[in-house]
């Protein structure tokens, strides 16, 4: 089978490349097209028609000033279409790209599978009706998106969340990375600005003042794979650790986390945070994003589990006062030159419990119960399955 899939943005490429993997072990001919990242290269075993890099813009601004750049890339993904006829497109999130894609494939004769489905739940609800007519299935990854989409029309399965197996399977193998082993038994707060430049220049200065007035702890930001480093450079002078955010996450006492699939990581690394979302800031804005968003919350885990478990400080609540007040909550008294430690499942070189707190007690008791609810399937061999069943029956 000849599949193309496209991923426009980190995680993507993440879930993506694990996809690959499972499609390789039960298709005895596979062939990959796909727009991704090095991590999909490396499952497919060749590079990517457009990488991610140049895929991957946020915010109005940021889009309008690529659009030549995105027409073109859409341009190059259509021809390969037309030319390539692949036997299924695969869209990977990114929805305004793909949905443009799985379009141009309908029109070829070519079935679109969503894999890692669009929030339209929560934002732009009236594409709904475009998605039920360009895709033939849904496989899921948030267990409230099953009845949601069967609702609508459309055939959908819930095959478990990717993050929950990549997360457990990397941090079982439980080694330090060098880059941290520096900062191994310190106190830490992670700050994880995001994965792209237009979110960290937003988001990290807050969470940098935010952090800082913690003078206990050692502060330490996740960088992005894709980004310059230049760029982190211009904003800030603390560390910055590039390819093992869940180690950093791990390692933490608590963290600062730009609102996206970040949350339900650090979430599933056991570490308590305070999830941010600047942009511009404005009162204004928080009103109207509120009156357009239709889901009661904007992080994962918080949707999972259908109430507040994690606090939300969004837009013109993301202020360094304000975040720093709810960080403050999740933190542990420190001994003197005594680290904390964690979280009883992911623990520091630190032999002795710190004290806890009640906020932190009850985000953790929020991370179990969202646990149970994501269930226990293989997410990326449950899809595999599902699709190569579905493309090669009468």
């Amino acid at each position: 089978m000849h599949y193309f899939i496209s991923a426009g943005e980190a995680s993507g490429d993440l879930h993506a490349s694990q996809l690959i993997s499972a499609l390789k072990a039960i298709d005895p001919a596979p062939k990959f097209t796909f727009l991704g990242g090095d991590l999909m290269a490396e499952a497919a075993g060749t590079q990517p028609l457009i990488h991610y890099r140049r895929m991957a813009y946020m915010a109005f601004s940021e889009v309008l000033r690529h659009l030549p750049d995105i027409f073109a890339n859409l341009r190059t993904a259509k021809e390969a279409l037309r030319t390539q006829r692949p036997d299924a497109l695969i869209l990977v999130d990114y929805p305004d790209f793909n949905f443009r894609l799985a379009a141009y494939a309908r029109r070829l004769g070519i079935p679109a599978y969503y894999y890692i489905s669009p929030k339209v739940w929560a934002w732009k609800e009236y594409r709904v009706k475009t998605l039920r007519k360009i895709v033939r299935h849904i496989f899921c990854i948030l267990p409230f998106e099953t009845e949601y989409f069967a609702d609508k029309g459309i055939p959908v399965t819930y095959v478990g969340n990717p993050s929950l197996e990549e997360v457990d399977r990397h941090l079982a193998q439980a080694t330090t990375p060098e880059q941290l082993r520096p900062y191994e038994g310190r106190p830490i707060i992670a700050l994880v600005p995001g994965s792209r430049a237009g979110e960290i220049r937003n988001n990290l200065p807050i969470m940098e003042a935010a952090a800082r007035s913690h003078t206990d702890y050692t502060i330490l930001i996740a960088g992005a794979p894709a980004i310059d480093p230049e760029l982190y450079k211009s904003l800030t002078t603390l560390p910055v650790i590039t390819g093992c955010t869940l180690d950093l996450m791990r390692m933490a006492t608590a963290a600062l986390v730009t609102s996206g699939t970040a949350t339900l990581e650090c979430a599933l690394a056991g570490t308590p945070q305070v999830v941010c979302y600047r942009a511009n800031g404005s009162r204004l804005s928080y009103r109207i994003m509120r009156r357009l968003i239709s889901a009661p919350f904007v992080s994962l885990p918080n949707l999972i589990v259908g109430r507040e478990i994690i606090p939300e400080m969004l837009l013109h609540l993301c202020t360094p006062a304000l975040v720093s007040a709810r960080l403050t909550a999740l933190l542990p008294s420190l001994p003197p030159n005594q680290p904390t430690s964690n979280h009883p499942s992911h623990p520091t070189s630190s032999s002795h419990p710190s004290p806890s707190t009640p906020a932190r007690d009850a985000q953790l008791r929020g991370y179990a119960e969202m646990r149970t609810r994501l269930g226990t399937s293989p997410s990326a061999a449950t899809t595999a399955a599902a699709l190569y069943s579905l493309l090669t029956r009468p």
